[in-house]
């Protein structure tokens, strides 16, 4: 289990998100509806149309964690 350093910045993505999108649709997604940056280490969570799935994009130092 990977657990982010306290005191991590968390952004959560208002409405919905395609639980289909990796990596580069949600990068893309926190830098145009977020205006953030996907490697700027904070932790951006984004939930899926029925309110059961979410997926969480971090970058942990090494890449991009989903």
């Amino acid at each position: 289990m990977l657990q982010p350093p306290p005191g991590i910045r968390a952004f959560l993505a208002c409405g919905t998100t395609d639980m289909r999108k990796g990596f580069d649709g949600l990068a893309a997604q926190v830098q145009m509806m977020l205006a953030q940056d996907p490697h700027g280490g904070a932790l951006f969570a984004f939930r899926g149309r029925p309110g059961d799935l979410i997926k969480l994009l971090w970058r942990d130092g090494q890449g991009l964690v989903l």
